[in-house]
Order: C-alpha cells, then structure tokens, then sequence
C-alpha cells in the first residue's frame, strides 16, 4: 500500500476571504436541520457548549500558529479567539522532529469536570505523528494545562497517530479513536483520571482496496448501536477534494462496524452520509456533539473554495443516522 494521507491544514486564503459573507437559514438552531455555515474558515471542526457560548476548535491557519478557535453565542456568527499553542510546546519535537507550526483536527469533551481537548502534531505525507492532549476547567478562560503526550506513531507503524476523538461507551467509559490513511482507523480505552490509553488497540476501520483513504473518526451511541463515522477519500484540495462522509454501526464498541449493505468497515465498507452538492465541496472532518448535532467543514464554492463549519441536527429515527 502506498503510504500517504490527506494534508490535514489550510491554505493561504487572503484577509477578504477571512470575512466572508455568512450563509444562514431563516430557522434558529433550536428546530433547524440546518444550522448555517460560519462566517470564518474552520477546517477539521470539533464544537462544544460553555454556559450561553458556543466554541468550536480546528486545525490552525498557515498565518497562525496553534489550533484556531471560535466563539459564538447562537452558532450562527463567529469570532475568532486567541488560538492554543501559538507558543510550541518543547516535548512536540522530541516525537514529530519536522512537525508543521499548526496543530491539527483537534477534538474537545467535557468528562469529570474538566474540558479535554486532544489533537495532533504532524507533517505532511509521513506517520512520525502525535496526540496530545491538554485540560482546561473553563475554556472562556482561555487557560490550557499540558497534559503531554497521549500516543504516537513512528515509520515502524501501520497506522498514523492523528485525528484524535475522544468518545464513551455506553457505561461512560472514555475511548479515544484515531487514524489516517495506512492500516486505518484505531482504537483504545482511555484510563479514567489520565485520560491515556490503557490495554490493547482495537482496528475499526479501513480502505485497503481503496488506498487507505480513510481518516477523521468520529464515534456515538444510539439505541443500542455504536454509530462510527469517517472521512473518505481526498482532502484539502479547496473545490477539487473529493472528501465524504460515510458510517457503519456496531452492538460493540470494538466492532465489527457495518454499513446499510452488512459490508465491514474493516473491509472498506461505508453508506455515504454527505458527499456534498454544488456549493459545498469535499465535506468531512466531522464531529458529532451531544449525539445530535453534525459539524464538518466543507469548501464553499461560492467563496473561492474556502473551508467553513456546516452543522446540521442529525437524526436517528430510522436506526441510521440522515440530516
């Protein structure tokens, strides 16, 4: 198998593109299928709720160093925030030595009274990669503690340690899932009071007759299913990214996972959820919030192919999830 994945960072849009016009529907988050798309570039989007305020987190921008971040009080307009990390944290270097200056797909929950908030440190086209993590009890402060390093993956490994996502079974275990491109999607139980892996990795998912192109886990439980959902295909091409989401569900957390068709996800297996439409191009990186809430970014093809958050209500109604 050719060993590459999808470059997971932004491109170098200018300062017009950065205030682009916002697309909205007339409906308010609280009954709408579709939210709206942001008025910033978000790209690999993960979103919470803090108090009256919406946050949402993403890989950062080529002029920013960190992860880039936004505030929002209706999930409709959107400012950006000071980004975490804009100062390197000296361990990254000792595991991804040409790591890129921004950090990448982050993923955030709370869990015992504390926001976690993992992420990747990595560089294009190689597997010498890194989670992190850091906690925070208010993310309004803006006050991030280092938790360090959570897993890594070398060029001795099949599968690339970035992605990150932090989930729960159905006794509120905490796992995290992660992977892109290789050998696929991974998975692993999480000790309760660090946060970091403890026992054995689990493979979820992948795409071996389709060159590995698969990345961006996201992970929820419903109505006795876990409902695993993925980013296929290519990436960060703005208009020409070929990006969709797809799923499968499992009775077990560790699988196996299958689509509508009964086909593995080990197998490549996967029922499209959005592959995009006319305007939005290549959606994915998604994120599922408080189970019913879909976030992914998608390149506008109205605005120059630039990456903005879509979110919409998911629903479960059928036992598949649909928007």
């Amino acid at each position: 198998m050719k060993k590459r994945k999808a470059w997971k960072r932004f491109f170098h849009f200018s300062s017009a593109a950065l205030t682009a016009g916002l697309l909205l529907t007339s409906a308010s988050p609280a009954s709408a299928a579709f939210w709206g798309a942001s008025n910033e570039l978000l790209h690999d989007p993960t979103m919470i709720k803090e108090g009256s305020s919406w946050y949402a987190f993403g890989t950062g921008l080529t002029e920013e160093r960190g992860l880039r971040v936004l505030k929002s009080s209706d999930a409709k307009n959107w400012t950006v925030q000071k980004s975490i990390f804009s100062t390197p944290l000296s361990w990254w270097s000792a595991y991804v030595p040409n790591y890129g200056q921004n950090q990448w797909a982050p993923d955030i929950q709370y869990y015992n009274g504390k926001y976690w908030l993992y992420y990747s440190v990595s560089s294009f086209g190689k597997n010498i990669s890194a989670i992190g993590l850091a906690s925070s009890t208010s993310i309004s402060s803006g006050s991030w503690k280092d938790e360090g390093l959570v897993i890594r993956s070398t060029s001795s490994n099949n599968y690339n340690a970035i992605d990150p996502e932090l989930t729960f079974d159905k006794d509120g275990n905490p796992w995290l899932a992660f992977g892109s491109f290789w050998s696929g999607i991974k998975l692993t139980k999480l000790d309760k009071n660090t946060m970091k892996p403890t026992g054995s990795l689990y493979s979820i998912a992948s795409r071996p007759s389709n060159n590995g192109a698969l990345e961006a886990p996201t992970l929820t439980y419903q109505n006795g299913y876990y409902y695993l959902m993925v980013s296929f295909d290519k990436c960060c091409d703005g208009v020409n990214s070929t990006y969709k989401i797809a799923y499968g569900r499992s009775k077990s957390i560790t699988g196996p996972y299958l689509d509508k068709s009964g086909k593995s996800m080990l197998e490549g297996g996967g029922t499209i959820l959005d592959s995009g439409n006319d305007q939005w191009k290549g959606p994915g990186g998604q994120d599922i919030v408080n189970g019913n809430i879909l976030v992914r970014h998608a390149y506008d093809a109205k605005d120059n192919g630039v990456p903005k958050l879509l979110i919409n209500d998911l629903n479960w109604s059928s036992g598949w999830p649909s928007y």
